[in-house]
């Protein structure tokens, strides 16, 4: 994606925000952004919402870009919003033909009988937060009054290699392709929960487990 990507898709959605703002259709707005993007790698983990963003690609900092855009529209306008910083969300309907989402482009491999890629060593983790846990958060954020950004995740990591092991073996076993590690590429990713739970009453409830064999069912029967 051009650097300049994720700013302009921020400023659109900033001005969308903006206008019905100004309009009075809306008095409170979420975005969604990236607490992985965003924290890039930082030393300590699981990541709090306190520590300064550092993110390590064009995505990462658009995602910046569009939570200070944001913020712009609720000083100017008075409304509440809340940027949402997700962990790696994923769930059944997730498309799996893209560049994004590994659980989902995983599924995606195997329902078409091809290996999942493993990029790097696949030891590079992330905080896996299921579908229908994050609706959830969604929809605490549109009630909250609160206006800010706050983390929506596990706090917990998984390594990418276990997860596609895991859903390999869900869809009957079979061997893993590697590729090389992708330029830019977060090591390590736990997002602290502490905040969404004192603003939001939310903490994600899903068991990692679960949601993959959820998943992975939804892939193979639409198969």
């Amino acid at each position: 994606m051009p650097a300049s990507g994720g700013a302009t898709r921020a400023r659109t959605r900033a001005s969308s925000a903006s206008g019905a703002s100004a309009a009075g259709s809306a008095s409170s707005v979420s975005s969604a952004s990236s607490g992985g993007a965003v924290y890039g790698d930082p030393a300590r983990l699981p990541a709090h919402e306190g520590l300064a963003p550092r993110p390590r690609s064009a995505y990462g900092a658009g995602k910046l870009a569009e939570e200070g855009f944001l913020g712009a529209a609720r000083r100017r306008h008075g409304v509440t919003g809340l940027s949402l910083r997700y962990g790696n969300v994923y769930g059944p309907r997730q498309d799996g033909s893209g560049e994004a989402g590994v659980v989902a482009i995983t599924c995606h491999r195997l329902r078409e009988h091809r290996a999942p890629v493993i990029y790097g060593s696949g030891e590079q983790t992330r905080d896996f937060v299921f579908v229908l846990d994050v609706a959830g958060a969604n929809l605490a954020a549109l009630a909250s009054p609160r206006s800010g950004f706050v983390n929506v995740g596990t706090g917990e990591q998984t390594s990418v290699r276990r997860v596609v092991e895991t859903l390999a073996r869900h869809a009957g076993g079979g061997g893993t392709e590697t590729a090389p590690a992708r330029p830019g590429e977060v090591a390590r990713v736990s997002l602290d929960g502490e905040r969404a739970a004192r603003w939001l009453g939310w903490r994600a409830r899903t068991r990692l487990e679960d949601g993959l064999e959820t998943t992975a069912a939804w892939f193979g029967a639409c198969g």
